[in-house]
């Protein structure tokens, strides 16, 4: 675990001598990126700082109530206004993310940019494309370790309403609500302390995870029955959706959130794939339990990475190559996690 103290003061610093500062987040943002943006926002906004905030492009619906969600300004959709945000930051905080070409199409810009360069996240393996990496895999979630800098940067506990729902999110969301990850005991001080200081913890959940439409249920009743193939002999299982089935159950972006994690609940089973085929690529996503390595597998194989319960990656291929693709490696090399179940 590092030592935040020696990242805080030169952060400090760079904030406070910083006339725009710019919060980007990483592209198809989660909750976590989102959450990690909007508390960092409500704290520079708090000490007087001139802030704004950029996203690679759209904020899934379940995400779109939280406070000052609705001034992140969209790149795809504003493109001449986000440029010109970027041309004229001092200070650019990228949140969530480590690897450059998490920009989308922000990527030339921001390298381009004179502006000094942050990068505060929680992902294995750092990219070194900014000036400063702040970077802790122990952290559940970038959320986490936001506030963890923020309080060791006020001197003492720093919270309001918008920046306390923003890191709750952050925190519940890249945890599956507690089912995975590296959270830990301290996690679990600083929900407390977020709950205490009042945020509406039934409205949260309700809005993250009761809000969505009856095609969004009937899809994955669908993955479920239709869709999932469980392979007894691996422990593992997958689940497979083609662009037909998105389309034939409406399908809009973040519908299948969560997905993946389903298979896991199967006795047995410790590795889960999600496969969702987009317009010339694959999208995967993996969850596992124990110390089976996720990450590990989507970086050998699918040019992807993660932590070790939750990683996803991409293959450029038709869907049915990708699942074959996938249960021969998975074949060839189940036996090297095997120690890991």
């Amino acid at each position: 675990m590092i030592d935040l103290s020696k990242y805080t003061k030169e952060l400090s610093k760079l904030f406070s001598s910083s006339e725009n500062i710019l919060l980007i987040c990483h592209i198809n943002p989660d909750g976590d990126a989102i959450g990690s943006q909007l508390a960092l926002y409500h704290f520079l906004k708090a000490r007087g700082r001139n802030v704004s905030m950029i996203s690679p492009n759209y904020l899934q619906e379940f995400l779109k109530w939280m406070d000052g969600a609705d001034l992140i300004n969209i790149f795809i959709k504003k493109r001449k206004k986000c440029r010109k945000l970027i041309e004229e930051a001092d200070l650019i905080v990228m949140l969530d993310f480590n690897q450059a070409n998490r920009l989308g199409e922000a990527e030339d810009l921001v390298s381009a940019s004179h502006a000094r360069k942050v990068v505060i996240d929680h992902h294995l393996d750092p990219g070194s494309f900014t000036d400063l990496i702040i970077s802790e895999p122990s952290k559940c979630s970038t959320s986490e370790l936001v506030h963890e800098l923020v309080c060791e940067m006020n001197g003492v506990q720093f919270l309001n309403k918008p920046y306390a729902e923003a890191l709750y999110v952050g925190i519940i969301t890249d945890t599956g609500n507690f089912e995975h990850g590296s959270y830990s005991s301290r996690t679990f001080r600083i929900v407390a302390n977020l709950l205490d200081s009042g945020i509406e913890k039934e409205k949260i959940l309700n809005l993250i995870y009761n809000n969505f439409s009856s095609g969004r249920i009937r899809l994955q009743g669908y993955a479920l029955n239709k869709r999932m193939v469980v392979i007894p002999e691996y422990r593992t299982a997958y689940i497979f959706l083609t662009k037909d089935d998105l389309k034939e159950y409406n399908y809009v972006k973040g519908d299948t959130e969560g997905f993946v994690n389903l298979p896991l609940s199967i006795k047995g089973v410790y590795f889960s794939a999600l496969f969702i085929e987009k317009d010339g690529f694959i999208k995967l996503s993996f969850r596992s339990k124990g110390q089976f390595p996720s990450n590990e597998f989507a970086s050998l194989y699918f040019s992807g990475g993660g932590h070790l319960n939750a990683s996803g990656g991409e293959y450029f291929n038709t869907l049915d190559n990708a699942i074959d693709y996938f249960l021969k490696v998975l074949k060839e090399n189940v036996w090297r996690f095997e120690d890991k179940i």
